[in-house]
């Protein structure tokens, strides 16, 4: 059975404590936060599934930036908490989007049926989301998009490798559908109906990896106050992704070598031997071999990972699959907007379509940051337009550098269009990370630099763009 990760956020330890306690004894797993930055923090490594959230927090204690605040925590239920029974304040933050609201003092009864009530809603509603995604969604080998000999040539493997237990090792830039082909390995396998747990290896802080990929028991550590399962036993008898396994520190290379040579593992502070049955197909964007001659790669790792090596090339080299992508993202950009206005209540949404000048631009563009750049591009664009027509003047909103066709207005004189403030900052944080990405030689230490945020922020912002 899921546990729910609760964040709670509170100025009051004392309050943090008792109510940690009782959510505890209703089964989830609970993590606190004393101030809003701390819960920013906080969610950068815990995938909180509710957020319970008091009005007034340090240092200004004033309830209209944490209700300002509650965009980020965009996507997950919120449940405000007032120490001050202010109705209007607490109306206003439902308003904005929060799930309910509570006053202090808490009964823990009315807080538990608070709680499960927003976790089931949200839940399901999760659930079903995925299903109809899932039901849009191309599978097996033509979730690999294109009509070039080497999108061809990678479905076809995928068609003959998928129902073996082989070992996968996909290579190539990033961006250019790794994920998207470890997928499709699965769905056409015998363990389609086991999960695929996907893990980026250089996502999760190095200390953090040993316990998110072998769980830990009990008292294994400060907070370990019962046993949790691993990603490693949440994929058995399905598939295991590790995706960027370049970037896998050496200490827990090893410890992975011992699992796909004997199918055994120890959770973190257990003394009780684990077997598995997974799939292990593992993606990087470096050159192993490489890796293994400077000595940050382990030689006997890699052999035992290889298996069958699948190689992506750069959308630059197959230009003649842009059309046909582009095609598929409208489709599923199409689908969703329906949702959308289906949810609201409103009408159907116009039928999205490129013009032909714009068609030309995308056609025109090298994407170095390939189908992942591509895709997130047509979605900016797609935000903006006006009527379901995708035009140049679109793209030149959202690009004013470009100079193709006619030459972009400068972006003071440029119409605002039905484009939120929102809509054009995740536009322009886009193009930003896509930028230093590609002049760091998509190095995230070192973009993260150029952009003036940690490393953890920036793989944040890649993971919320779908970068």
């Amino acid at each position: 059975m899921t546990q729910h990760k609760i964040l709670l956020v509170d100025d009051e330890p004392a309050f943090r404590e008792l109510a940690s306690r009782w959510l505890v004894d209703q089964g989830y797993h609970v993590t606190t936060a004393g101030s809003l930055d701390a819960a920013r923090d906080t969610l950068i490594t815990f995938d909180a599934d509710l957020v319970l959230l008091d009005l007034s927090m340090p240092p200004h204690f004033d309830p209209q930036i944490t209700l300002a605040a509650m965009a980020d925590f965009e996507g997950r239920p919120v449940i405000i908490i007032t120490g001050h029974a202010d109705r209007d304040l607490a109306l206003k933050a439902v308003a904005l989007g929060a799930w309910d609201f509570i006053a202090k003092p808490i009964d823990p009864d009315m807080l538990a049926v608070v709680v499960r009530r927003a976790i089931t809603k949200t839940t399901l509603e999760r659930e079903l989301n995925q299903l109809k995604q899932a039901s849009e969604q191309p599978k097996g080998a033509a979730s690999y998009i294109g009509h070039s000999a080497s999108a061809q040539k990678i479905r076809a493997l995928i068609e003959r490798i998928a129902p073996t237990d082989v070992r996968v090792l996909v290579t190539g830039p990033s961006g250019t559908g790794k994920e998207v082909i470890s997928r499709g390995l699965h769905d056409l396998s015998h363990r389609s109906a086991k999960p695929f747990i996907s893990v980026h290896c250089g996502a999760i802080p190095e200390d953090l990896l040993e316990s998110e990929l072998f769980g830990y028991s009990k008292g294994a550590f400060t907070g370990a106050d019962k046993d949790k399962a691993g990603l490693l036993s949440l994929s058995d008898g399905g598939t295991l992704f590790l995706d960027e396994i370049g970037e896998m520190p050496l200490a827990m290379q090893v410890k992975l070598l011992r699992v796909l040579q004997e199918g055994t593992f120890f959770p973190v502070g257990g003394r009780e031997q684990k077997h598995i049955d997974v799939r292990v197909i593992s993606a990087t964007n470096a050159d192993l071999l490489e890796k293994v001659r400077d000595g940050s790669f382990r030689e006997d790792l890699y052999y035992r990972i290889k298996g069958v090596n699948i190689e992506t090339q750069p959308l630059a080299e197959r230009l003649e699959d842009v059309p046909v992508l582009l095609q598929a993202f409208l489709s599923l950009l199409q689908n969703r907007q329906a949702r959308q206005h289906k949810q609201a209540k409103q009408p159907p949404p116009n039928q999205l379509q490129l013009s032909p000048e714009a068609m030309q631009w995308f056609r025109a563009q090298t994407w170095p940051g390939n189908v992942r750049e591509l895709k997130n591009t047509l979605e900016s664009v797609a935000s903006i337009c006006s009527e379901g027509q995708i035009t140049l003047e679109d793209i030149q909103l959202l690009y004013p550098h470009i100079g193709q066709a006619t030459e972009p207005s400068p972006i003071s004189d440029a119409p605002l269009s039905s484009a939120t403030l929102d809509e054009q900052v995740k536009a322009l944080e886009i193009r930003l990370i896509h930028q230093a990405l590609e002049k760091s030689q998509d190095n995230r230490t070192q973009a993260a630099k150029q952009l003036g945020i940690s490393r953890q922020g920036l793989l944040k912002k890649i993971e919320r763009y779908g970068l």
